[in-house]
C-alpha cells in the first residue's frame, strides 16, 4: 500500500509541473528534484526550505490547491509524512494571507508592533 501511495504522490508532484506551466511558470528545479529523489523525498526536503517561489506563484494565481503543501496535508497522503512535516506544510498554507513577494523569497508581513 505505501509503495503504491508513494507512486501516486510522485505522479501528482510530476503533474504539478504541467499545471504550473499552464498558468505561466515552469518549476524546472522542482521537477528535477522530484525526478531525482522521488516525490515524497523531494517534498520532505522542500517543505523546510525557505523562499520556495513555486508556492508564491500559485498564491498569485489563486491555485494553492495545486501546491506540494496542499498535497502533503491531504488525509490520504498524511501517512507518507511525519507530523512535523505535515505541520510545516499546513503552516505554510495557513500563512498565505501574511506573505508578500520580495525578490523571489517569502517574507512575513509585519501587521503590528509590540510597544514596551
Amino acid at each position: 500500500m505505501t509503495k503504491a501511495l508513494q507512486a501516486k504522490f510522485h505522479g501528482e508532484m510530476l503533474a504539478l509541473y504541467d499545471h504550473c506551466a499552464r498558468i505561466g511558470f515552469r518549476p524546472v528545479l522542482f521537477r528535477r528534484l522530484v525526478i531525482l529523489k522521488g516525490g515524497v523525498e523531494a517534498a520532505k526536503e522542500l517543505v523546510f526550505k525557505p523562499g520556495t517561489t513555486g508556492l508564491e506563484r500559485l498564491i498569485e494565481a489563486g491555485k494553492t490547491e495545486l501546491s506540494m503543501e496542499a498535497a502533503m496535508t491531504r488525509p490520504d497522503y498524511r501517512v507518507l509524512f511525519t507530523p512535523l512535516e505535515i505541520k510545516e506544510a499546513a503552516k505554510r498554507l495557513e500563512g498565505i494571507a501574511t506573505r508578500e513577494r520580495s525578490r523571489g523569497r517569502l517574507t512575513a508581513t509585519v501587521t503590528h508592533t509590540k510597544q514596551a
